[in-house]
């Protein structure tokens, strides 16, 4: 604790910290306060009598989920950084199949400004799309007493609502660069992050007030507690761990000087596919209630989503079968050894007993094959983890979705990421970090989503 006091005394102390932080903070009670902001043409009393609880099994509570409530709010930030996300992940899978992409994508600083540039505007598209479809959802969406939550659902409300929420998605995009660029952490990925946490507080209360009714003793939430505690560990770990590929580079002498002769290592992380995984096979298994939603009488679409109910085995059984599946696919995408073996080659670099070229593709290949597997098993028991705890202890959904899934994953990598940043600033200016040994290590890559 005295550790802890005293590296928030020293983060007090730097001024560009100081800054940086307190920017975060502002620009995060902004993202806040516009999920509570409602959509004009929105009847308030009616869309609180119309918010229905099935959602949460749904891809609208998925959505609703990222956003922090803003879509169950039907709030100006509905839609919050997800067409961003999308776009993101669109263009990543694009640059595999079409070659002007992929051919942007080596082309260093100015081939990721172009497709920055089309992200953004594929966001714009997708927020446009989607912004249409919650219109559509709004204007037939009804009160317990069939009172509209759209008293005047007509061709104003709907270009209002598409205009309203595209430029909220805009502004959070803009928001999460100015994070990037002026505050501390990856902006896009604390925006994310904001939105998940701010359901802890009510989950809390929750549990709390169950404990104060007599539905749960004392000794159980304890243990509930210490399993939570152990579960975020385990994360933790995962998310850290990564087999170091020692490389080797030749010396060379240019002019008087030596270059080279010393040994770097290659982290091949455990986890390299991050909450994707999770992401993909979540809003497939969450496709027979959605359409459940939509088609309420249909007997074969009630018989469908029996099967894959929340809490069902049948429906563990394939969302971890479906992870492992989507943890090969993302790492294949986002890893390419034939790449790694090529800018080895370029700058005399080799793996010790590993020849240059195909056989350290082929080294490095296996290598990630094997310690993907465990990677993939790992988040699939932490995506069920959720239903585990639910069905054993019977807590709230609210609270049981902190056990695992794509919120604890998000939560843990953004924190560690953030913390990472920040014990930066304080080891440059030659201040201790948050540990008395080592150090904090953020993600791969920048820390984005």
């Amino acid at each position: 604790m005295a550790k802890f006091t005293e590296t928030l005394q020293n983060i007090y102390k730097i001024e560009e910290l100081r800054n940086r932080i307190g920017f975060t903070l502002i620009i995060l009670l902004v993202v806040r306060l516009g999920a509570h902001v409602t959509l004009p043409g929105i009847d308030v009393i009616a869309l609180k009598a119309s918010i229905a609880t099935s959602d949460s099994n749904t891809l609208f509570g998925l959505f609703d989920m990222f956003v922090g409530g803003a879509f169950s709010n039907a709030a100006i930030f509905a839609l919050g950084i997800m067409p961003y996300i999308t776009s993101s992940i669109i263009f990543q899978l694009a640059g595999v199949v079409i070659p002007e992409i992929q051919k942007m994508q080596k082309e260093g600083e100015e081939g990721r400004r172009k497709i920055n540039q089309l992200t953004r505007v594929g966001t714009v598209l997708i927020a446009a799309l989607q912004s249409w479809g919650i219109s559509v959802k709004l204007g037939l969406q009804q009160a317990g007493a069939g009172l509209p939550v759209v008293p005047d659902s007509g061709f104003m409300f709907t270009f209002t609502t598409i205009f309203v929420l595209t430029a909220g998605t805009v502004f959070l995009m803009w928001l999460g660069e100015q994070i990037t660029e002026r505050g501390i952490g990856n902006g896009i990925s604390l925006i994310i992050f904001i939105g998940i946490i701010a359901r802890l507080p009510s989950s809390i209360w929750g549990e709390y007030q169950l404990i104060a009714s007599g539905g749960r003793v004392w000794i159980v939430e304890i243990i509930v507690i210490a399993f939570l505690i152990g579960v975020i560990a385990a994360v933790i770990l995962v998310t850290q761990g990564a087999r170091r590929i020692p490389v080797q580079y030749a010396k060379r002498q240019v002019g008087r000087k030596i270059f080279g002769g010393t040994t770097q290592y290659i982290p091949l992380r455990v986890n390299t596919a991050g909450v994707m995984p999770i992401i993909f096979a979540q809003a497939l298994m969450f496709i027979p209630n959605t359409v459940l939603s939509f088609f309420p009488n249909s007997p074969f679409i009630i018989g469908m989503a029996r099967l894959f109910n929340y809490d069902s085995f049948f429906y563990a059984a394939i969302y971890g079968s479906m992870i492992v599946f989507f943890t090969y696919f993302y790492t294949a995408i986002v890893f390419n050894p034939k790449d790694i073996a090529s800018n080895m080659k370029k700058q005399g670099g080799f793996i010790p007993g590993i020849r240059p070229g195909k056989p350290t593709s082929d080294y490095v290949d296996s290598v990630l094959t094997r310690i993907t597997l465990p990677g993939s098993i790992f988040l699939a028991l932490v995506a069920i983890m959720p239903t585990f705890v639910t069905n054993l202890f019977g807590i709230t959904s609210s609270f049981a979705s902190f056990f695992g899934g794509t919120s604890l994953l998000i939560i843990v990598g953004v924190a560690l990421d953030t913390l990472q940043q920040i014990e930066s600033h304080l080891l440059m200016r030659h201040y201790d970090g948050f540990m008395k040994s080592g150090k904090i290590k953020g993600r791969a890559g920048s820390g984005g989503f």
